[in-house]
């Protein structure tokens, strides 16, 4: 509702301040600069100007209401719910703002004052209040016809702004809502060049033909004593005008300005990273330029999201290779990587950070495949000579990823594959890391791996039951393990089980 708010003071400021600089600025010097006028007729043509306005804001107001209606109808319903049709109505009649402001001016707003105006003035001329030819009646016309002109340009450029926020707005309520994009279904198409052209004429002309006829006017009631003031009057006339037209030319050059800034910060968030489409709110050549920069947006996220399947698929196979190798460990890499997971999700991690844990755990036994298989594979007990084979592992494993040349995102998977059996007393290996010197995921994977190694069959034993792992765990709770890591682990186990039951 507040946008909606500032909306609608936005467009009632513009239009006040316009309405100002048209009818009491250039209006004003244009009537009382240019005739000579006695006080009674001052009097006269203050009091037509007066009542001429009063009747034009009347019927501008009743056009506005009607125009700002369905717009309003979003905002003030109370109901959360609001109809598709309803929004789609409302960003469409906020996309055709700015024209139906330019209808506004050119017929509620200048018929309103130009027609009152008229016939008032005739009333006046025969009831002997104001001693002007008729003719003038039609030079006012074509005055307020130029200055009603400008006043439009000025608004539909102001207006447009405005707009942009509104549209904005729509545009999430309906996607939030219903998955739709109000911009696509867009029929409204406003060429720039076409804007351009026409403002820059406009402009170009405007003082031309506004002076011109100011001019002949002056020049038609003017004699040799009054000669003297008519520079004066020419000046400060032109030096009005010359303003507005500066004015003028300003808001056509925000107006391209805008979007293009626009653009250039969006380019820059997706070489910094930040990959999200821009909401299109435009309806003329920018709108294909925005349309196109989403268009790249979702290619980019399409082409990352299958980036990302690919590493996930690489990554498990991987780990189903080097499991395979080991029939009697089968599995034992995605499981580490299941209780990982399960573990940091009872610590509440972040999904990126449980992502990176998730690789690093399906990778954390990769140097095995430096190990021989005669070391690898042996049945019986290994002697201290091959036990320090089988203790190369860790480092083994995290010189054969780091050669992959990871990008910086993966580069927290390295720690989990070379510490994962580091103990928290320091006498754990491969650099006898002690405490919170271990890495926190090589802390983490330590648990899920020693509790699958513990339950797993080897061919010289039979795994152990599950409870006799989980008291295991909590014996080794700070000496071995990080105690944090065993009490969210065997939390998730119990929630597990208690899960499992539920179902059966």
């Amino acid at each position: 509702m507040e946008i909606f708010h500032h909306f609608q003071s936005t467009i009632i400021k513009n239009y006040l301040l316009g309405s100002f600089i048209a009818v009491f600025g250039v209006g004003s010097v244009f009537i009382f600069q240019t005739l000579s006028l006695k006080e009674e007729e001052f009097i006269a043509m203050v009091s037509i100007i007066f009542l001429s306005i009063v009747t034009m804001f009347g019927f501008e107001f009743l056009v506005y209401q009607k125009h700002i209606r369905p717009i309003k109808e979003v905002y003030i319903k109370k109901d959360p719910s609001i109809r598709l049709e309803l929004l789609l109505t409302a960003y469409q009649q906020t996309e055709r703002f700015p024209l139906l402001t330019v209808k506004r001016i050119m017929f509620p707003h200048f018929l309103g004052l130009a027609v009152p105006s008229t016939l008032l003035t005739v009333v006046f001329i025969r009831g002997g209040s104001l001693s002007i030819p008729y003719s003038y009646i039609l030079y006012a016309w074509c005055g307020a016809f130029l200055v009603a002109i400008l006043h439009a340009l000025i608004e539909f450029f102001l207006t447009f702004k405005a707009c942009h926020n509104l549209q904005g707005d729509l545009i999430r309520k309906a996607m939030e809502r219903y998955g739709v994009d109000p911009s696509n279904q867009s029929t409204l198409f406003i060429s720039l060049k076409q804007k351009i052209l026409a403002a820059s004429l406009f402009l170009a002309l405007f003082p031309i033909l506004l002076f011109s006829l100011a001019s002949q006017i002056r020049l038609s009631i003017t004699d040799s004593a009054l000669l003297v003031d008519y520079w004066r009057w020419a000046g400060a006339l032109i030096l009005i005008i010359t303003v507005l037209a500066f004015y003028g030319a300003i808001l056509i050059f925000k107006s391209i300005e805008g979007p293009v800034k626009e653009l250039v910060n969006r380019f820059e968030k997706v070489e910094q990273g930040h990959v999200a489409p821009a909401i299109n709110t435009y309806t003329d050549e920018f709108a294909h330029l925005f349309s196109g920069f989403n268009h790249m947006v979702e290619a980019i996220n399409l082409r990352d999201q299958k980036n990302l399947q690919l590493l996930d698929q690489f990554f498990a196979v991987v780990a189903g290779t080097l499991d395979a190798r080991d029939p009697y460990t089968a599995g034992h890499s995605k499981r580490v990587a299941e209780y990982s997971v399960m573990i940091a999700r009872q610590c509440e991690w972040s999904l990126e950070d449980i992502d990176l844990l998730n690789k690093s755990a399906l990778l954390h036994d990769i140097g095995k495949i430096g190990i021989r298989d005669d070391v690898l594979l042996k049945e019986g007990k290994l002697t201290d000579e091959e036990f320090d084979q089988i203790k190369r592992h860790p480092v083994i494993g995290e010189e054969i990823v780091r050669g992959v040349q990871l990008t910086e995102e993966l580069l927290p998977i390295l720690p989990g594959i070379k510490h994962h059996h580091e103990r928290m007393d320091g006498y754990g290996y491969p650099d006898r890391l002690k405490g919170d010197e271990i890495p926190v995921f090589g802390r983490l994977i330590a648990v899920a791996d020693a509790f699958d190694a513990m339950t797993s069959d080897r061919p010289y034993r039979k795994g152990m039951p599950y409870a006799k792992a989980f008291s295991i765990l909590q014996e080794g709770k700070g000496t071995q393990w990080d105690k944090e890591f065993v009490d969210a682990f065997l939390k998730g186990m119990e929630k597990a089980s208690g899960d499992t039951r539920q179902t059966g």
